[in-house]
């Protein structure tokens, strides 16, 4: 054991070994929300004579578990021999109870930045997570890269990592401005992108789909004609492509057209015929007085209208049936 362990010698450092419980031996649970230990008396007096730098701050070395963490101290009220810690904090050092701690006073420097890691998305959850991690702290006094600090808010604990910290490795943050900055949550998952399907190759040629057979389209009054007389449409459609033509060619009456009925038109002395239209005349005159030379002759009968030669309902002929 060393002059410092046994108080024999002035110096400057201060190195104790101690059993450590958690707080909740000493019914204080406000210990559990920040980084400070209570210390037996005697480690007053001994740090009380020794030049070192306030605000107290320590090193904590679990040395069967290669742990160290940093921490400050609350009051000394503790039993010799004993340290009690926060129970998170006794979580980082794999401490259990009554395990043997080496405490040592430490000198840090102040924090310039820290990034911290939630453990779960809860805390963002949070109104203002940014206000309640600055009111938890300030219970803190220092902050070391690697440890898992406990945050409780309503009545629930939120773990969060130190994952970096600025200048050093472990750094004061009292009476400091110190820029904080946030990692994803360890429980994050970014969402996923989705997937385009991958075009499947078909196993057999035959198998590929025809092509959509041309429907065709419908267009009305495209069928046969019928009468309602029985007779066959051939007549109808001839007449109604030419419906002037054909009333024309008709021979006339005798009463329509003024001509005498025993009369008879000839081709080769000049005269017309009845109903007819005749073009340059080689008579002098045409029976109805106009002069000679090529000028149209009009027919006495007027012309028919195409409009009659339409098909006309029920004007056919009668058929009786006879029992």
């Amino acid at each position: 054991m060393s002059f410092d362990e046994d108080y024999g010698q002035r110096g400057s450092s201060f190195t104790q070994n101690y059993r450590c419980y958690p707080a909740s031996f000493i019914e204080k649970p406000h210990l559990e929300k920040g980084d400070k230990i209570i210390m037996p008396p005697s480690a007053l007096d001994r740090l009380a004579s020794l030049h070192i730098e306030y605000p107290m701050l320590f090193e904590l070395s679990n040395p069967s578990a290669c742990r160290v963490t940093h921490c400050g101290v609350l009051e000394f009220v503790a039993d010799e021999g004993l340290i009690y810690l926060p129970y998170w904090m006794m979580e980082n050092m794999l401490l259990q109870e009554g395990d043997i701690v080496q405490v040592k006073n430490a000198s840090l420097s102040k924090g310039s930045f820290v990034k911290l890691q939630p453990h779960t998305k809860d805390f963002l959850d949070i109104t203002n997570p940014k206000a309640v991690l600055e009111t938890t702290l300030r219970s803190f006094s220092c902050l070391t890269t690697g440890d898992t600090i406990m945050v409780a808010y309503n009545n629930k604990r939120f773990y969060i990592d130190v994952v970096e910290t600025k200048p050093s490795s472990a750094v004061s943050i009292i009476e400091t401005d110190c820029e904080v900055d946030f990692a994803p949550p360890l429980d994050y998952k970014e969402p996923e992108k989705p997937s385009r399907p991958t075009p499947t190759k078909k196993s057999r040629p035959e198998a590929e789909e025809e092509p959509a057979k041309k429907v065709a389209k419908f267009n009305p009054f495209t069928g046969p004609g019928r009468r309602l007389d029985g007779k066959s449409s051939t007549a109808a459609d001839a007449t109604a492509v030419n419906p002037v033509s054909s009333e024309i060619e008709a021979p006339p009456s005798s009463t329509s057209t003024g001509c005498k009925e025993n009369e008879t038109p000839s081709s080769t002395n000049g005269t017309r015929s009845c109903g007819k239209l005749v073009f340059g005349s080689s008579s002098d005159q045409a029976p109805n007085g106009t002069p000679k030379g090529n000028q149209t002759v009009k027919s006495e009968t007027p012309p028919v209208k195409a409009e009659e030669s339409k098909f006309q309902a029920f004007t056919g002929k009668k058929y009786t049936l006879k029992s």
